[in-house]
Order: structure tokens, then sequence, then C-alpha cells
């Protein structure tokens, strides 16, 4: 039994000609050694395994064979070119900047720069992971590699561009390497799999070269991987088996799941998922790229974006035909925040199973025509309950006296939650109780109201004082229409108007304290109106009105309560500055403070 090469080392091309994926750099380079038109530094970056290292070596080899082929190819039969292949080549040297990357090591290459070659007409340095180097190194390279002998090149080789420093990126000629698309990996696949004497599916290829992201090196890793799991046999269950990769067929089911609001057996397929041991955010991404692939089917310039194999992408066309673009927009709209959340998420599972349920109500007919950026998430009914087991509810008899049904009414208005409300309501139950003005006092600062909860005199229930009818609900529905519209004063409105202040979040207290000087004016029966002084205090009343009217009509038992606001003319103005005014305008809203003043001898300080 031979040693055993993998196919990464293999198959790696020894020729321009052989470098897969990268023709246009090649053809380059070829034309640039042709008219002998070299340039003293390199730099080849691009993403890992795509032939960056490989086209250095091939550069290096074909610049120094002594008989060069007419296509610009090296001859391989020169004794330059049997030194390299046979790896004992002196004017090649690689360097490995990932582990040598200190000064002392570039200066080390530095002193082999002196070094004339001594077969051929070059001497290749090859830098590999180049900004592995530290900042010292750099510096310390920077005159060489700007000003090096005539025999010298350097090619330098990263995956990181954006680490070199701009001195360094000035001095070389740049080229940079693609990613190897699905179907440039799968055809270098197939010849490697003719070579070798294996069987294979084109499907079982395609994954491979999808799991590979782009890497012609990772390819043939994995490639090699799958072959020993098969004994050389390469299907597409045996390769998504080994790979852990999630089967088409449960994205093709679920969209049509989807298509036909079939909640229930969509959670049976992600439950299945789950049992196979597949994480949900790899499902989640799975979705949206599966659908992605739905959305470029659908149009035939977008076609070519779609990297599959034949036989499923006729099936990526088929279904993609049935799909809406409404529906996909906002499906993949969907895929993409679960994708997002996934992560923060303490409840992993239940999201997936959220976003599975929203993705099968989007057909539905009575579904809302949102943007397809921003998809409305309402979850609506999952089952319906048959009509035979949802029987009516028989209306109980009221045999209570009216009395009872009315304060069970008013218990009821009594309880509903309140919107900004975050205490009990010092409020009484009903207008038809009467209440104590509230009391005043003076301290040293000028006066101030405190609100006090009233004694309250009870009135003879006007339930007992009506005479008894047959029909008790006709009754109770005549009470509850006359306790939500209680007769309100200016008073209930002035209270109301201070407590609606007070419950004001801490984001709003400026104006709160400004709401707090102004006096709600009773115009009718349940329409008040406010003064402002300027138009943008106007604009801000006139926002949070609808607040103020739900929160007074709750609290008053009135729903026909309105407010209007209104700039006030200059003559309505009393702007009060010091606290004489102050007590000159309370003495005039409330005659009885000068009475309260005199009998204890009170005085303004």
């Amino acid at each position: 039994m031979g040693e055993y090469i993998v196919s990464a080392r293999k198959y790696r091309p020894s020729a321009f000609d052989a470098v897969v994926g990268q023709e246009a750099l090649t053809t380059t380079l070829k034309n640039a050694i042709a008219a002998g038109k070299l340039a003293h530094a390199y730099l080849f970056c691009g993403p890992r395994g795509v032939g960056k290292t490989t086209c250095a070596r091939i550069f290096a080899k074909t610049i120094n064979c002594l008989h060069p082929a007419a296509n610009g190819e090296a001859c391989d039969e020169c004794e330059s070119c049997k030194a390299f292949n046979e790896q004992r080549s002196l004017n090649i040297h690689e360097l490995d900047a990932a582990s040598n990357n200190s000064v002392e090591e570039i200066r080390a290459l530095i002193e082999k720069v002196r070094i004339p070659p001594q077969i051929g007409r070059y001497k290749v340095f090859i830098i590999d992971e180049v900004h592995m180097l530290s900042t010292a190194a750099f510096n310390a390279f920077l005159k060489t590699l700007e000003e090096p002998p005539s025999y010298v090149i350097f090619i330098l080789a990263t995956t990181e561009k954006h680490k070199i420093l701009p001195t360094i990126l000035s001095r070389c000629q740049v080229y940079d390497f693609n990613r190897m698309n699905v179907h440039t990996i799968v055809n270098h696949l197939r010849f490697v799999a003719e070579k070798e004497g294996y069987t294979y599916e084109p499907e079982a290829l395609d994954i491979i070269a999808q799991k590979a992201d782009g890497g012609m090196r990772d390819a043939l890793s994995i490639f090699d991987q799958a072959v020993s799991f098969t004994n050389g046999n390469l299907t597409y269950n045996k390769v998504i088996e080994n790979l852990n990769v999630l089967d088409y067929e449960y994205y093709f089911k679920l969209v049509d799941l989807f298509l036909k609001n079939e909640v229930p057996q969509c959670m049976l397929v992600f439950n299945e998922i789950l049992e196979k041991g597949f994480e949900g955010s790899h499902f989640i991404s799975g979705l949206a790229l599966h659908l992605r692939d739905l959305l470029v089917s659908r149009d035939a310039v977008t076609i070519p974006l779609l990297e599959v194999s034949s036989n499923i992408k006729e099936r990526y066309l088929e279904q993609a035909r049935r799909c809406p673009p409404k529906f996909l927009y906002r499906a993949i709209k969907l895929c993409s925040d679960c994708d997002l959340n996934y992560r923060s998420s303490k409840n992993k599972r239940l999201l997936v199973e959220i976003s599975l349920i929203q993705l099968s109500q989007l057909t539905l007919e009575d579904d809302s025509t949102g943007s397809g950026r921003g998809p409305e998430k309402i979850l609506k009914p999952l089952f319906t309950q048959p009509a035979e087991t949802a029987q009516p509810a028989a209306a109980p008899v009221n045999s209570r006296k009216p009395e009872a049904s009315a304060e069970k009414t008013a218990s009821t208005v009594q309880e509903r939650t309140e919107q900004y409300e975050t205490r009990k309501s010092p409020l009484p139950e009903s207008d038809t109780r009467e209440r104590k003005a509230p009391k005043i006092k003076i301290n040293s600062f000028g006066p101030s109201i405190s609100r006090l909860r009233q004694n309250i005199t009870e009135q003879p229930d006007a339930a007992q004082t009506q005479p008894a009818s047959s029909d008790s609900t006709a009754v109770t529905t005549s009470q509850q229409t006359e306790e939500e519209n209680y007769p309100v004063t200016e008073d209930n409105i002035s209270f109301c108007w201070h407590e609606f202040v007070n419950l004001l979040p801490q984001e709003e207290t400026a104006m709160a304290q400004r709401m707090k000087i102004i006096r709600p004016k009773l115009l009718d029966d349940a329409t008040f109106e406010v003064l402002v002084d300027n138009e943008q205090v106007k604009i801000y009343m006139e926002n949070i009105a609808r607040r103020v009217e739900v929160f007074m009509r709750k609290q008053l038992h009135n729903k026909n309560i309105s407010m209007k606001v209104r700039i006030a003319q200059p003559e309505e103005v009393t702007h009060i500055i010091s606290k004489p005014q102050q007590y000159q305008a309370m003495l005039k809203q409330n005659p009885a403070l000068k009475k309260l003043t005199e009998t204890f001898g009170l005085e303004l300080s």
C-alpha cells in the first residue's frame, strides 16, 4: 500500500493553466513574464484556499525556468524546474510570518537577500501570512522591500489585507484573489472523483461545494472526508448525514405547508428536525437561504444566482412559481428577525415556533397587506372550535331586586382599568354625593391647597324610589345608562384635571408643572375649555386631549366629556409674579380666605 496523499496536496496545480477559478490573475502573470515586465514586490490577498501560495510558487518556478514554453509555462525539464519540483531549489525561499514575525527573522531574511542566485535569474522570497508580522518587523522590512537588488522578487501572501501597513501596500503590486463559485468547485471535484475512480451523485458534490464556502482547499478536504465515510460512493443522503447538513426536502415541504396555512404540520416538521440533532439557529438560517433561492428563481435575470445542481434547480423553479413575491419578501424578513433574536432569546424553541406560525399565516385572505420590509407580527387563531360544540350560554333569570343589579353594574364600571392610573382614584363613586370644599392653609411661602378625602353624605338610593318593574333587565339597563352619563361640575372637572397631572410620567414633568396652573372652564354640560398662552403649548394640549378625555370619562362616569383648547386673549392672561399677587388671585377665587386670614391673624411673609 503506497503512501496516502490528501487530494488538496495531490492535485495542487504546478502550472498556471491548472489553477482553477483565477483565470484573470494567471493570465496577467503569464503576460508579465512573457514581456519581461516583472515588479520587485507582489501582494497576493484573498480568502483561504483560493490559490495564493500556489500561484506564488508557480510564478517563482516559471521566472527561473531556463527554457520556458511558448504559452508562458515552465518546461519542467531544466535543472531549475527539476530542483523546484524536488523541493531543493536554492532560489526560492518561503517564510511563514505567523511563526516568524519578529525583527530578528526579518533581519536574517535581509542577509539572505545579499546572496545572488546560483541557478536561474531571480531569487524569490515568499512570505505567507504577512499580516502577522509585528510593526517593528514591518518597519525593518520597508527599505529592503522598496529597493531590493535587481535579482530579488518578494511575493507576500495574506488573507487579511486590511492589516497590512499602507507603506507596505504602496510598494507592492496588489492581486486580489476571488472566492470560488459553486459551479467551479463542483467541476473540479468531478475531475478529482473521475481521476480516483469514485462514483458520485451531482447533488452530493453540490453539497460539498456549498459547505466549502468558496475555498477549493476546504472543498477537497471535505471531499476526502466524505469519500472515507461512503467508501468511494458519494451519494446525497450519505453526504448530508456525514456533514450534518439539513436536507432540502424539509425546506421544500415547509414552504408548501406555509402556502396551505398548515400550522400544526409545520410544528411537527420542526420537531422532527430538532429530534435529528439540528440547532434552531441552523434551521432558521437554512430556511432563510431557501426562501432567498426561491426569490431569485422567480426572475430569469437572477436565476444564475441560484448555485445548485440542475435537478434541484428545477424544483426551485417549480415552487417559486407558486410563491407570491410579497409572501417571499415578508417571509425572508421574518426569518431574518428570528435569526437576529435567536442568540438573545431565553426560549429559543418558542421563538422559532412563533416565527413558523407567522410564516404559515402570511397568505391568509384576511391578512393585512403591509410592506414587505416590515410584516405585521400578528398571531391569528390556530384552531377553530366546531360549531356543534360551541353552545350559546343561556341568559340567567334575574330574580334579584333592581337595586342589586344597579349596584353590580356600578361596581363593574368602577373596576375598569384606567390607562394612566397607578393607584386607587380618590374621586367619589358617583356625582350624587356631596363633597366638601378643600381646606386652605397659608404657610411662610404663600398659600397651598391640600386635597383631603371628602366625607360622603349618603343619598337615598334612587332605585328604591322607583316602582318595581316586571322586566328587571330593562331597569338595570336604564340605570346603567344613567350611571355612565352622570352630570359634571366645574369643580369635578378641575379635580380630575389635577389628578391627571399628578399621574403624568416623569418624562413629562415640565409640561405637568405648566398644566398645574391651568384651570379648566366648563362650557356646557360635558364640554370644558382650556386656555393656553402660546401656540406650542396649544399643540401639545391638543395631542394630549384624547388622554385627558378618556381619563375623565372613566372617573366621572360620563362618556360625553370633551376638551377644547384655545389660546387666551391678552386681556384674559393674568401674570402672577409676586407673593401678594398670588394671594390676591386666590382671594378672588375664594373670598372665604380673607375671613380665615383675619380670624387667625395670618400675615404674608
